[in-house]
């Protein structure tokens, strides 16, 4: 009897060993990501500007112990503690990212909706070609470079001027960038392309290789 009551013990207690190993392999497992790009940045903060700790692998398994602004800190390579991308390790589609891949990049079609924006001389209005722009740069971005790029507006609706840089603030965006087309009085009496920014200053807060590397993706 004895014998019987003691065996009893032991298979209770490697039952509730067995049970609990179950929840903690569901628990691992359910917080883990599997890297799906030939090769991962591991930076020290959630965001592009931070600097890179390491690298991991395709088919590496990171444990996911926070998220943040769309970034996940993880536990790589068994030991190492940083921040990755969470796009690029759920998005199947991007499998060679681009140095610029880490980005937030919001686009801004100017105009829309109620408000036409410039006139040309056949009648065509401005909100309907920044649409059409910005659509194409979002999708070269998004296909060539794997960057996380959001459209302050996908249709033709009103989008009022202070949305607009909330949706950039609200997604912690690296860059945002506005088209627009100019017109003038007198028919084709200008041409080209021109670029403002903002601040100086606030140009040069932005990650180097970031701005140099959205410059060569863009114009190529």
């Amino acid at each position: 009897m004895k014998k019987i009551v003691q065996n009893r013990g032991w298979i209770i207690a490697g039952t509730i060993a067995i049970f609990t190993f179950s929840i903690l392999l569901t628990i691992f497992f359910s917080n883990s990501v599997t890297v799906k790009v030939a090769e991962l940045n591991v930076r020290s903060g959630p965001a592009i500007s931070y600097s890179v700790k390491g690298t991991v692998k395709k088919g590496s398994h990171l444990q996911v112990i926070k998220r943040q602004n769309n970034w996940l800190k993880v536990i790589a390579n068994h030991r190492q503690v940083g921040w990755v991308a969470s796009w690029l390790v759920n998005d199947t589609q991007i499998t060679n990212p681009h140095k610029i891949a880490e980005a937030t990049i919001v686009i801004d079609p100017g105009h829309g909706g109620a408000d036409t924006g410039a006139i040309s001389n056949t009648g065509k209005q401005e909100q309907t070609y920044t649409l059409k722009i910005a659509q194409k740069v979002a999708n070269r971005l998004k296909a060539t470079g794997g960057a996380r790029v959001i459209m302050t507006r996908n249709s033709n609706s009103t989008v009022s001027l202070n949305k607009r840089p909330d949706i950039a603030e609200a997604n912690h965006a690296d860059a945002f960038i506005s088209f627009h087309l100019d017109s003038s009085d007198d028919p084709n009496s200008a041409s080209g392309v021109t670029s403002y920014y903002y601040h100086p200053a606030a140009l040069n807060k932005l990650p180097r290789p970031l701005t140099t590397n959205l410059e060569a993706l863009c114009t190529s």
